[in-house]
């Protein structure tokens, strides 16, 4: 079970109240933190995280690999892509009906499609897309992360329902943060289905954690 059903449910106690509020102020907080980096600043930070990402031994084993189209100020990842070499392959998000995440294979030049959000994505058929599992690195947006690997996202619930197997598995997706070093908390209010990271990059380390 993932945030959006919690929130429908008559049993949401003050705790879970108290804690959605404060993730609420966080987003808040960390959007504005997020669009105050300049254009230039975070061309900088893609090309760390990419030089820092591809020297992975995970990244060098991978095959397909996703990313996501920034937006909001988050990390872009064109110099990533521009990195991805046959057998590998990049893929996009593509956002379903049941507000889950599939991901599409995409090259510079495909054609794209708006979703309902206005993000661009890989003009193609769900029946096409790959599932979760059959990804072996997922880089995910963020507006926040703690050292010990929790992750503040929008709140839409997409990744935390989409990669909610990961909780009872140590496989592969490898669910990789990425974000500014300027996104870091102390502490993040976190609830059962919000999906751990495995490890996150910024443009100064990497970071690795056990779930």
């Amino acid at each position: 079970m993932v945030e959006d059903a919690i929130l429908n449910s008559s049993s949401v106690t003050n705790s879970d109240k108290n804690i959605r509020a404060a993730k609420t102020r966080l987003r808040q907080d960390f959007k504005i933190k997020r669009l105050a980096i300049s254009a230039a600043q975070r061309m900088q930070a893609a090309e760390a995280i990419a030089q820092q990402l591809v020297k992975l031994p995970e990244w060098l084993s991978a095959n397909y690999i996703a990313g996501y189209w920034a937006t909001g100020g988050e990390v872009p990842l064109h110099v990533v892509q521009m990195r991805v070499q046959s057998p590998k392959v990049w893929c996009l998000p593509i956002v379903q009906a049941d507000k889950t995440l599939k991901f599409a294979p995409w090259r510079s030049g495909d054609p794209l499609v708006s979703n309902q959000y206005g993000i661009p994505e890989p003009d193609i058929s769900s029946k096409s897309a790959l599932d979760a599992s059959g990804i072996s690195i997922i880089l995910l947006p963020l507006l926040a992360y703690t050292r010990s690997g929790t992750r503040l996202g929008m709140g839409g619930g997409y990744y935390d329902r989409s990669f909610a197997f990961s909780h009872a598995q140590s496989s592969p997706p490898m669910l990789i943060g990425i974000a500014y070093s300027s996104q870091e908390a102390d502490l993040l209010p976190s609830e059962a289905w919000d999906i751990q990271l495995d490890m996150l990059i910024n443009e100064r380390e990497v970071l690795r954690f056990e779930k």
